[in-house]
């Protein structure tokens, strides 16, 4: 029996709450008192649990970290984990970011592929469960956090005050299986004192964990190396605007963005802002900060240029992306996202970069080292996972690696990602302008997590 139908019947009120959902613009904000990512994640988080209850669920706010509804009863839980906040929308969309826009059969939104459809799915699969009245061997959550995008605090926290799932996954990803999720190490690289330099400020991104689109300058310089930059411009990778400003010559890069797992998929805006500057000033007149980066880092996003890059059979190369840089009155800051392989740790990966930053007479602080995640192909939730895929479907369901972190690796080596786009479709833009579902294949996706979740709750 193919349960996974069921679904198709909610089309119509998924969109309708998805539209709800995506309104609230929830980018992580400034923390306020019980709200630990800002007032937008936490009303995101309000409005869905709310949903939830009126449709005759179990719910719980685990201290607006994230929440959970459920179904059933049981000693033991399963679980699908989905969040509400998103990334900042950026620059250059075609509609307005936190609107649903339909354009034929694609709805666009910040937060419609990641990952606000797959929560608002996950729990209609719920009420799908709930309303025909399916008796399982245990209850079922979907855990929505709030907190994903900028480093899943939420999920720490909320696992500090509610059980461990017996089995679970996460629809932030793509099909089949994704087993093997690499670690993931943030860091800054920090100036330790004032240096002098011709930059009076320069700013690019807002997470580690994005490619940024864009970044800005402004310089204290003659007007010969402002000739100077803009030949140098014209011949150079990126594309770059010019002003003058009361504080001096203002420069403007655009790039283009992409998640940090795939960073060589966008157009890193810093990167491209700091290799101009270096092609006219000196590296005294640039500061030892910048000419680090550009030495470094630059465009290398394997890591080579710092001496970390490496790979394994299992989830391939090490990738590095520049997600953040502030420079202002000789203090500098640059936020770095590492994806490692699985086999590998990020303890030696850390040391060398700390090691080359005291060198160049900076200082490396470590924010993050998650460690990956590999769960064996032989599990019982794997075989779950395959054979509702291939119900669905009639394909099998391969297993993968990814360089993403996704909140599987949150329920300690219980879960995977799972969904929800197929692989022969073309990019929805995660992280970047224009983010988009294709309704149809959306709900291809929704039969198949309805299906696993009913294995899930009566296996």
């Amino acid at each position: 029996m193919l349960f996974g139908t069921e679904i198709l019947k909610y089309r119509d009120e998924i969109l309708k709450d998805l539209a709800d959902l995506i309104a609230v613009p929830s980018v992580r904000g400034e923390a306020l008192p019980g709200k630990p990512f800002g007032e937008e994640p936490a009303r995101a988080l309000a409005m869905v649990l709310y949903k939830a209850q009126k449709m005759g669920l179990a719910v719980k706010n685990v201290d607006n970290y994230a929440g959970h509804a459920e179904y059933g009863s049981g000693n033991e839980a399963a679980a699908v984990a989905a969040h509400v906040d998103v990334v900042p929308a950026g620059e250059g969309w075609d509609s307005d970011p936190f609107t649903l826009t339909r354009k034929g059969n694609l709805y666009f939104g910040r937060g419609t592929a990641d990952d606000k459809g797959a929560a608002v799915v996950a729990l209609y699969c719920l009420k799908a469960l709930k309303d025909a009245g399916v008796k399982g061997n245990r209850r079922l959550r979907v855990i929505f956090g709030s907190g994903e995008e900028t480093g899943m605090e939420d999920l720490h926290y909320y696992f500090q005050k509610e059980e461990m799932p017996v089995m679970g996954f996460t629809p932030d990803s793509d099909y089949g299986i994704c087993n093997r999720e690499k670690g993931i190490l943030r860091l800054n690289l920090l100036s330790k004192e004032k240096q002098p330099s011709v930059i009076k400020e320069l700013e690019a991104g807002v997470v580690y964990n994005a490619v940024p689109d864009h970044a800005r300058t402004v310089l204290s310089c003659s007007g010969q190396s402002a000739d100077a930059l803009k030949e140098a411009a014209k011949t150079a990778q990126g594309e770059f605007t010019f002003k003058s400003v009361p504080d001096g010559l203002q420069i403007v890069s655009k790039g283009k963005a992409a998640h940090a797992m795939q960073p060589q998929s966008g157009f890193n805006a810093a990167a491209a802002l700091i290799r101009l500057l270096s092609s006219v000033f000196s590296p005294e007149e640039l500061g030892a900060f910048c000419s680090f980066l550009d030495q470094s880092i630059g465009f290398c996003y394997d890591g080579s240029g710092i001496g970390v890059q490496q790979s394994d059979e299992q989830s391939g190369p090490l990738t590095l992306n520049l997600g953040i840089l502030r420079l202002e009155n000789g203090q500098a800051k640059a936020g770095i996202d590492i994806r490692y392989p699985v086999t590998s740790d990020g303890g030696p990966i850390f040391s060398e970069i700390s090691r080359r930053a005291e060198e160049a007479g900076l200082s490396a602080e470590l924010l993050e080292d998650g460690k990956p995640l590999y769960l064996p192909g032989d599990s019982k939730l794997i075989s779950i996972l395959q054979d509702s895929y291939a119900c669905v479907t009639g394909k099998p369901a391969e297993l993968y690696a990814t360089g993403g972190g996704t909140y599987a690796r949150a329920m300690k080596g219980n879960a995977v990602a799972f969904g929800p786009f197929f692989p022969d479709e073309p990019d929805r833009r995660l992280h970047n302008t224009n983010e988009s579902i294709d309704i149809d294949r959306f709900m291809i996706h929704a039969q198949i997590c309805l299906e696993a979740m009913y294995r899930m709750l009566t296996a």
